[in-house]
This record gives structure tokens, sequence and C-alpha cells, in this order.
């Protein structure tokens, strides 16, 4: 078998936006954990499509949020493939509603996942990423396009923004560059869900490229700041197809 040259833990990996990155990323030669919260035949699945295609691939479980788990994560990536690269950290949670109505026990359920645990994979990555590695986070375009009921998941990915570019350089002098990546619209399960087809249809003619994303093109975003982006730092890349 090979030398592992390059290995990255992929948070949010079995399914949508996260497995399209996990599959990306090991087609240039990437071993990848693939990070799971609670569906462990999801994330088996996406390890045996990786090592189908002659990839790498290991499960790793843990809540995001949870210190003690993601160390243990990050530990097996470590033990599995001798190094971390790139962390790209997609587990997000997304809650819609207006602000007056919103209920406050879920504001606090998003935040944990989409703020506290953003901050303690990124911790993590700050303290186990080689040389010429990245750090990856996910924000939203809806930060820029401020659409009524996204308030409270905007705020969210506002403050993932913040961080994100204050790690970029507090890792000054380590060769490893941070960025969040800013979906619009997406086909996913998260984005399609309790949408009918007249709200997709309208939110695809949106961009002028009029279509919605796909998973495989957030993915291709990623792998171009993992990879061969290296003058890209301290950035949030919108990819949204011009919506925003």
């Amino acid at each position: 078998m090979s030398e592992i040259t390059r290995a990255a833990l992929v948070t949010g990996a079995s399914g949508g936006i996260g497995r399209a990155v996990a599959e990306r990323l090991a087609a240039d030669g990437t071993a990848v954990g693939v990070h799971y919260a609670g569906n462990a035949a999801a994330a088996r699945e996406v390890v045996g499509a990786v090592q189908r295609a002659g990839g790498r691939a290991v499960a790793v479980r843990g809540d995001v949020a949870d210190e003690t788990a993601m160390s243990a994560a990050f530990d097996t990536v470590e033990e599995e493939f001798g190094r971390i690269d790139v962390v790209v950290n997609t587990a997000g949670v997304m809650v819609l509603g207006p602000v007056a109505e919103f209920d406050l026990d879920a504001l606090d359920r998003m935040h944990r996942t989409n703020i506290r645990g953003t901050f303690v994979v990124a911790r993590q990555a700050a303290r186990r990423a080689r040389a010429g590695g990245a750090v990856i986070t996910f924000s939203t375009s809806i930060t820029r396009l401020a659409a009524p009921g996204y308030a409270a998941y905007a705020a969210s990915k506002g403050a993932v923004e913040a961080m994100t570019l204050v790690l970029a350089r507090e890792l000054r002098g380590r060769d490893i560059t941070v960025n969040a990546v800013a979906p619009g619209p997406t086909a996913t399960p998260l984005f399609l869900d309790g949408k009918d087809e007249e709200t997709v249809a309208r939110l695809a003619a949106q961009p002028p490229l009029e279509r919605l994303g796909t998973p495989e093109d957030i993915a291709e975003t990623v792998a171009f700041l993992a990879g061969p982006g290296r003058w890209v730092n301290g950035q949030v890349l919108f990819a949204n197809g011009g919506i925003a």
C-alpha cells in the first residue's frame, strides 16, 4: 500500500455536501476521515465508495460541539493515516423562522453546532494540521442575501466567518491556509426539506446560471482551497453561481 502523503478530516461527511467533499478530496489522493454524528450506515457507505474508487478512508464519530469526542476523532485519523493536513467542517444545523417567533431552544441548539462546533473543530485543527495544510469552514451566502426567516442561521454563520478570518491570522508562520466557503442555494436534503416545487424553482432561477448548486460544485471549491489555492487565505469564498 502506497505511503499517505496527505490526509483530511471532513466533518458531516455522511451525506450532502460533506460526502461530496470527502469523495472529491479522495479523488485527489487524499486519505479521508469521514466524520458523522449519528448515521453510521451512511458513513460506512461513504468509506466504501472511497475505497472502491481506490482511495483510503476511515469513519469517525462524534458531536462536533463535544471537545472530547472531536479530540478522539482527530486521534483516530492521525492513528490511521499518520497525519492530518486538511480539516473541512461542513457539519451544521439550519432552523428557519422569523425573529419575532423564533424558538430560543432551537436557537441554542443551532448555535451549539454551528458556532461552538466550528470552534471546537477549528481548535483541534489549529493544533494538529501540518505545514502546507488547510482549514476550511462553512458559512452561507445568506449572510449577504439577508432573506427573511434566516436571521438565526445567518447570525451563526456570521460568527463562523469571524472566527475563520481571525484564525487565519493566528496561524501566521505555520503555512496553513484558513478560509470559509459560503454556498448559495444547493440541492441537498438540508436545503430542499420543507420547500415546495414552486419555491425550489424560484430559488433555482435567481443565479445568472439559472440552476441550484450541487454538492459537487461546492466540493470543487473546497478541493481548490485544500490543494492548489495556496495564495487564498483568510477569505470567505462565495460559491453561489453569482446570486450575490
